[in-house]
């Protein structure tokens, strides 16, 4: 027998607040474009309230996570199939106490995380991002991901060696452009 509509009204509202912040945070750490992340927030919670009657109370979490995951992958193949180039977003508000040097070193390195979370495996990113960025203990991910706590801990070793390795290629590459606009070259206006 399905519970009363007032407690299903509830459950749901509890839901939402409990859990709306992880859910975005999953969402962009699975890959999901910023200008997109509202959305797939949105469309994750209408899926989880659809099928609330069948989540068992406790696993709340868990069943968000996988629904946000497969959004995320959803909205990552959509992203691919486009032909449109997406344009950046609005810019962002900035303290006009920070200086620009900061604030060019913040973004680099932004762009530096962004590329290497979107070169690794999904799910050496997954376990990344929950224990780095969100951060989760092994066994808060080992039950969310339904896998033993050794696994979460082999896959995590695995996880931060590939992105040293891919955060330093990456910064490498990097180099010779910001020597070239340290010294002024390319630069229009420069003698």
């Amino acid at each position: 027998m399905p519970p009363p509509e007032s407690d299903r009204e509830g459950r749901l509202k509890a839901l939402v607040e409990h859990h709306v912040d992880f859910v975005a945070r999953v969402l962009r750490g699975a890959g999901t474009p910023q200008a997109e992340v509202d959305d797939d927030l949105q469309r994750t919670l209408i899926v989880a309230a659809r099928r609330l009657a069948d989540v068992r109370p406790g696993s709340e979490k868990r069943f968000l996570f996988r629904v946000a995951q497969h959004t995320a992958a959803h909205a990552r193949r959509t992203l691919a199939r486009r032909r449109e180039v997406a344009q950046e977003e609005a810019p962002e508000l900035v303290d006009d106490s920070s200086c620009p040097e900061h604030l060019t070193e913040r973004r680099r390195a932004f762009k530096v995380l962004e590329r290497v979370l979107e070169q690794m495996d999904v799910g050496a990113r997954t376990i990344f991002v929950l224990y780095e960025l969100n951060n989760f203990s092994t066994a808060q991910i080992a039950e969310i991901l339904d896998i033993p706590p050794g696994t979460v801990a082999s896959r995590l070793r695995r996880a931060r060696a590939d992105f040293r390795s891919k955060a330093q290629q990456s910064v490498q590459e990097a180099e010779p452009s910001v020597r070239r606009s340290e010294a002024g070259y390319g630069r229009v206006g420069t003698r």
